[in-house]
């Protein structure tokens, strides 16, 4: 976890308004950042939305347009990579094939020609840190992917950065050992203590790894929040678009008060029980992600509600057009008279749960007005 800061220090890195132009193409518009000492901080976007040249901007390996980026102080965007007290770890990890995994972590040790009980001390500590001295002796090709992604790291924080850079750090991984991996990365990575840039495309992962997450999107940061904030309360409708899964009605204000409005949609009313910056008739998105639905075949009940002004609204009714049974869970896909669909997830807590429920099936689905996100961009 990041260390709070004494009142009126400076941001440990400081990216201040970073342009990135190719031509008339702009990789990187106008970023500005704070990033705090000790901070995990995930760069999160699609394919092409300037995370990794954002990254490479860091490292030095691409200068920027125009902007500052400020490390402890210290403008650090004419210094060359070595001169820069970073390090950074590519999704390939890059490791030599010919030396073994001790050579491997001490290869930019000797490069910096630091006494040899130096380099064993540094090695040695890193083996253990990784959990990786039984296999000092190997070679790259006699590990597994998470072995090798773990050298990767040993080596990259053998050098005792300052700032440590991730790109797509468990890319290479398969499914399974990606999600057991993450968890031993932000170990390593808290246990050092070092602050960590990572970038990465994968949802879970930033959700899982990081303090904090920047969300990007055509060379620009949409959103900056801890997890749970982006998830929960999405700021535009890509941010809510991207990260998981959410259903999006389309919709306009009929009622405007401080503690509730109403939107009115072609689907049904939509009561939320907190008040918007908004105005009569404007248009606006209503975010509802689908584990805060309830679907069921009889019509809810006015006590299920959240309070007797919601009575009437946040429900439509279709009929089940497709469902995925996932073990732990069920999403179904309803589709309304419309003709939209509607996605809704349900926690399978018992055996043979929500039997009832199969193709064909005439269900309702509401939720509660407090689970909506309004979205007014």
């Amino acid at each position: 976890m990041s260390v709070p800061k004494p009142v009126g220090a400076e941001p440990f890195l400081q990216i201040k308004r970073i342009v990135k132009q190719y031509g008339d193409v702009f990789a990187v518009n106008d970023v500005s950042l704070n990033i705090e000492k000790g901070e995990i901080f995930a760069l999160l976007g699609s394919s092409g939305c300037g995370k990794s040249t954002l990254l490479r901007m860091l490292a030095g390996f691409e200068r920027p347009t125009a902007g500052q980026i400020v490390l402890e102080g210290q403008d650090i965007v004419g210094l060359a990579p070595y001169e820069r007290p970073i390090n950074m770890m590519f999704q390939s990890y890059a490791l030599f094939p010919h030396l073994s995994v001790w050579d491997n972590i001490a290869f930019g040790l000797r490069r910096d020609h630091l006494p040899k009980a130096e380099i064993e001390e540094r090695v040695a500590r890193m083996l253990d840190l990784v959990q990786l001295k039984a296999y000092a002796k190997r070679h790259p090709h006699q590990l597994s992917g998470g072995q090798q992604q773990r050298v990767a790291l040993a080596r990259s924080l053998a050098k005792r950065p300052r700032l440590l850079l991730l790109d797509e750090p468990l890319g290479a991984l398969d499914k399974k050992l990606r999600e057991r991996t993450q968890l031993e990365l932000v170990g390593i990575i808290e246990q050092v203590g070092v602050t960590c840039v990572l970038v990465t495309h994968d949802q879970e992962e930033a959700m899982t790894v990081a303090t904090r997450i920047g969300v990007m999107s055509e060379g620009r940061i949409l959103q900056v929040g801890r997890p749970a904030d982006i998830y929960e309360t999405p700021n535009c409708r890509f941010v809510a678009d991207f990260i998981g899964s959410v259903n999006i009605f389309r919709g306009t204000i009929e009622i405007d008060e401080p503690d509730h409005v109403v939107i009115a949609s072609p689907q049904c009313h939509h009561y939320v029980s907190h008040g918007i910056t908004g105005n009569l008739g404007m248009a606006v998105d209503v975010a509802v992600r689908p584990e805060k639905m309830t679907i069921q075949v009889t019509p809810p009940r006015d006590e299920e509600r959240e309070s007797p002004a919601q009575v009437g609204f946040n429900v439509v009714q279709g009929v089940i057009e497709d469902l995925a049974y996932l073990g732990s869970l069920t999403t179904y896909h309803v589709k309304l008279e419309d003709a939209s669909i509607v996605k809704v997830t349900h926690t399978n807590s018992a055996r043979h749960d929500q039997r009832t429920l199969t193709w064909g099936s005439r269900v309702y689905v509401w939720w509660c007005g407090s689970d909506v996100v309004v979205l007014t961009q």
